[in-house]
């Protein structure tokens, strides 16, 4: 086992793969993942199956027992297959951990974003077909998304709330999953083996306000380069630990078996070669908290990580920050707004990318 990512998991931190396919299954890297790198969750998204689909080969066999079936059915068994095979291989992480860990997620059609009804719809066809209790339904936490995740919660299903950016929005989330949790509470589901996490964004946030910061060009601007993301991310943990530690509803569903919903570091390859290529992992290391990444964070972290614990004591220092950007005319609010916009499109456009690539494999072992 890495000593790097054992430090880093003794911490607190389960480490996810932010990856998934259909070779990573049947090459043996993810048991190698698990057995060596400390790798406890797998997380996707529209983008990487997108990369897993646009290869030719590893699905043409599956394609091929499909026959000549419409794309988005072929799309949504191509992919549920994946994750399902992915939860067998992690169901003994789940088993071991009281299904804290060994989960993996799988996210509803992005074209949903803004659609609440039919986002309810589609989180229980695919909770339903993927059929593992370590499985988890990602639901984007835009304003129509907040009362699909706490409708699915509510039927029992656990969920993963991805592409949060604002510290507002993650209070908004958190709401949500307590409500979520009390009305699942009220229905008769059993508590204990629930799961969800908050996909907070972090690379991204740098990404954009970075760009800020160098047209401005002053020095105060170029001393806040490469700290937004972390700052912001460290007082996101801050309202998690408030949250439920002052919550009166959340104390009471503890007490029936509900688990938090821990924080999940999403975006955590670092986008600025001038950064450490494991900073937004060392930077963010504290109990209770996911961190997926890719597989060249997940090989830098094994090589050079740090591993201990860095949000403590840090809250002052990170509102500082905040508050800096503030004094440059940075709307962070606006920065935010923005990322979650382009999330969204960028997830459709990979979800078009992902129809088109199996539209043409279906063409390809059909001609």
């Amino acid at each position: 086992m890495s000593e790097a990512t054992q430090r880093t998991s003794d911490s607190g931190v389960s480490i996810w793969l932010d990856d998934l396919s259909r070779t990573r299954i049947e090459s043996g890297s993810l048991q190698d993942l698990i057995a060596h790198k400390n790798v406890v969750g797998v997380t996707t998204n529209p983008s990487i199956f997108q990369k897993a689909l646009s290869q030719v080969g590893p699905y043409d066999e599956q394609l091929k027992q499909l026959g000549k079936v419409d794309v988005e059915t072929a799309v949504r068994e191509l992919t549920t297959t994946d994750v399902r095979n992915a939860t067998d291989i992690f169901r003994e992480v789940a088993e071991k951990s009281d299904y804290v860990d060994g989960r993996v997620s799988i996210e509803v059609d992005p074209r949903l974003a803004h659609d609440t009804e039919t986002t309810k719809k589609q989180a229980v066809e695919l909770w339903e077909k993927v059929n593992r209790p370590n499985a988890m339904i990602k639901i984007p936490a835009t304003l129509e998304g907040l009362p699909a995740i706490t409708a699915t919660l509510a039927k029992g299903i656990s969920v993963n709330v991805t592409l949060i950016f604002s510290l507002e929005r993650y209070e908004q989330v958190m709401d949500a999953f307590i409500e979520g949790i009390a009305q699942a509470a009220a229905n008769g589901h059993d508590l204990k083996h629930m799961g969800s996490v908050a996909s907070f964004f972090v690379s991204r946030v740098d990404t954009a306000v970075d760009k800020l910061l160098e047209q401005n060009g002053s020095d105060a601007a170029k001393a806040l380069e490469g700290k937004a993301a972390v700052a912001n991310a460290r007082l996101a943990y801050q309202l998690f630990e408030k949250k439920f530690a002052e919550d009166p509803r959340w104390a009471d569903l503890e007490a029936k078996g509900a688990k938090k919903q821990r924080p999940l570091w999403a975006s955590t390859g670092t986008k600025n070669a001038a950064y450490s290529d494991c900073k937004y992992v060392d930077e963010l290391v504290a109990p209770f908290v996911v961190n997926t990444m890719p597989e060249k964070t997940l090989n830098a972290l094994a090589d050079h990580g740090n591993g201990a614990e860095s949000i403590s004591g840090t809250y002052e220092e990170s509102k500082a920050v905040m508050d800096k950007l503030a004094e440059l005319g940075i709307n962070i609010k606006d920065v935010t707004d923005q990322l979650e916009s382009a999330g969204v499109s960028q997830f459709i456009n990979s979800w078009d990318s992902v129809l088109a690539d199996t539209q043409a494999g279906i063409d390809r072992v059909n001609a």
